[in-house]
């Protein structure tokens, strides 16, 4: 009798996931196949982290998961824990950019640290511990992953997450990537965003006007107030030159 129930609940899960995952087409955002083709191959570049294998979560935005994916042959091929951080820093681009200002998870960093004119945001919108884990352990990370179909909520503050937006300029939600150094996760999520097409990105705040990472921080302080620590010189240097390797592109004009 319980394996029977268990074998329903999970049958309604994927049903449930399904649904929320042909609903992407309608939203414009990238289905699972797509970004895990597209993740998995930005994986094997150089990234300035330590090649690892990486979670990526979107959502849309009203903040609802709409695709968790994993660049390895199985969920365990990398860090569980990054699962909910890619959801997380998924959930806090879309939350705190707009239709005409772009802020990447990363460009937080500075802000929030004590005497930052942003500290405390990180304590701001907890994560949906019910919906984080919840649902069977075996289809986490496929096109039917238990937190599809909800919002996860949750406030993350060092690079991985970027909003995402249409050839009109319009908001869609945004992408949280995570699974390296929080350096390397920010260039895999801007490289990712190149890759869906989803980077008409308004104005932003780094030195390129755009939501890249800034690197300018000295002795503990941001001259911007929005600067990220250094975690490699490699990894700095692939983030400086993402505007002319991967330039976000331009609006439609309407």
């Amino acid at each position: 009798m319980k394996k029977n129930k268990a074998v329903s609940a999970t049958i309604v899960f994927i049903l449930f996931s399904a649904m929320f995952s042909l609903q992407s087409f309608a939203d414009g955002l990238p289905t699972h196949v797509k970004i895990k083709e597209a993740l998995k191959s930005i994986v094997e570049e150089e990234n300035g982290g330590f090649g690892l294998n990486m979670w990526a979560t979107v959502v849309d935005r009203d903040g609802v998961v709409k695709a968790v994916v994993f660049s390895g042959n199985y969920r365990g091929d990398q860090w569980p824990g990054s699962r909910i951080i890619s959801a997380q820093k998924a959930n806090t681009a879309n939350a705190f950019s707009l239709p005409d200002l772009a802020l990447s998870t990363a460009n937080l960093f500075s802000a929030v640290q004590p005497g930052g004119f942003l500290y405390g945001l990180q304590h701001s919108n907890p994560v949906n511990t019910e919906v984080a884990y919840r649902g069977p352990s075996e289809i986490i990370g496929t096109y039917n992953d238990p937190m599809i179909g909800y919002k996860i909520g949750g406030v993350n503050v060092f690079g991985g997450g970027l909003a995402l937006y249409d050839s009109s300029g319009k908001i869609l939600g945004a992408i949280g990537v995570s699974g390296d150094s929080s350096c390397a996760d920010h260039n895999i999520a801007w490289k990712l965003r190149h890759k869906l097409n989803l980077d008409y990105v308004p104005k932003g705040i780094s030195p390129t006007q755009d939501d890249n990472i800034v690197y300018d921080i000295t002795d503990g302080v941001s001259a911007s107030g929005w600067g990220h620590s250094e975690c490699s010189p490699d990894a700095a240097e692939i983030a400086r030159e993402l505007p002319k390797t991967h330039p976000v592109r331009s609006r439609e004009k309407q």
